[in-house]
């Protein structure tokens, strides 16, 4: 077994150098699949196995950087020690919505929840929403996106981005007849595909979308979004959001919150306690 794990090592020292790319934090499955547009390795359940074990193993031994699950979590009530410590830290984490002068604001939309922790750090400081449908959206997700679009009172652009295959074609449309809301689509796209040279696996004949996909494309592939190096989407989604909003207001909104946030500092340092 440690002959066959060997040629693994120049593979989880790349992984290690793909997580140290980024600036947030980073899923093994969006490594996996950064490891496989480079042809490190196949697209392979086998080989996601693989790279889970021997990077968790490198964590254990301290030289592997940390990787973000999102599916297990600690779950705690906040608390304080005091009042006056509750209103500092309500004072240091205060945000005003930057969109709240606009009358058009974009929401992101992801096919899967592995992007959600990078594409909220490159558009958190906008106020921009972020979903993941997780596949095709539950009933009860898409009424509550339904229901947050209506509460916006503005109108809300909402800009997709999923894999290119079947599903993450036929995702979109099945959402937009639900909802009646409509998904912009920013990637992936065909023109991605070949601009970036991302390598396609092969498609799932048993996939029951597969017919109208093969009509459209000309052939049977799948290529995943976490393919795409980040940098790339980031500058998709950017010229998408930049047709949206105005810099000048949100400059505005943050030199407000700038002067609530002193207000509630200088409020947290009065209390007297009793």
């Amino acid at each position: 077994m440690t002959r066959v794990y060997k040629r693994w090592d120049p593979i989880v020292s790349q992984a290690a150098e793909i997580v140290n790319e980024y600036s947030t934090s980073v899923t093994l499955r969006q490594v996996f699949y950064r490891l496989v547009a480079s042809g490190a390795i196949r697209n392979r359940e086998a080989d996601y196995k693989h790279l889970s074990r021997l990077t968790a193993d490198a964590r254990r031994q301290g030289w592997f950087p940390p990787l973000l699950d999102r599916t297990r979590k600690i779950e705690t009530l906040e608390t304080h020690k005091s009042p006056v410590d509750g209103l500092n830290n309500l004072a240091t984490t205060y945000l005003r919505d930057r969109l709240e002068s606009h009358a058009t604001s974009p929401m992101i939309v992801v096919e899967k929840a592995t992007l959600v922790e990078q594409v909220r750090s490159w558009f958190d400081e906008l106020s921009i929403p972020v979903a993941a449908l997780r596949g095709y959206a539950s009933e009860s997700f898409e009424r509550e996106i339904v229901d947050f679009v209506s509460a916006q009172k503005r109108q809300v652009v909402m800009l997709y981005c999923g894999d290119f295959d079947p599903s993450g074609e036929d995702i979109p449309r099945a959402f937009e007849e639900n909802t009646e809301l409509e998904l912009r689509r920013v990637a992936l796209l065909p023109e991605h595909v070949e601009e970036y040279g991302l390598p396609p696996a092969p498609g799932k004949a048993s996939d029951t979308r597969s017919g109208a996909f093969i009509a459209k494309h000309g052939r049977l592939i799948q290529v995943e979004l976490e393919a795409l190096p980040p940098d790339v989407l980031r500058g998709l989604l950017q010229v998408e959001v930049n047709q949206i909003v105005d810099r000048k207001r949100i400059a505005q909104v943050r030199t407000r919150e700038a002067f609530e946030r002193q207000r509630l500092l200088k409020f947290a340092s009065s209390w007297v306690s009793s």
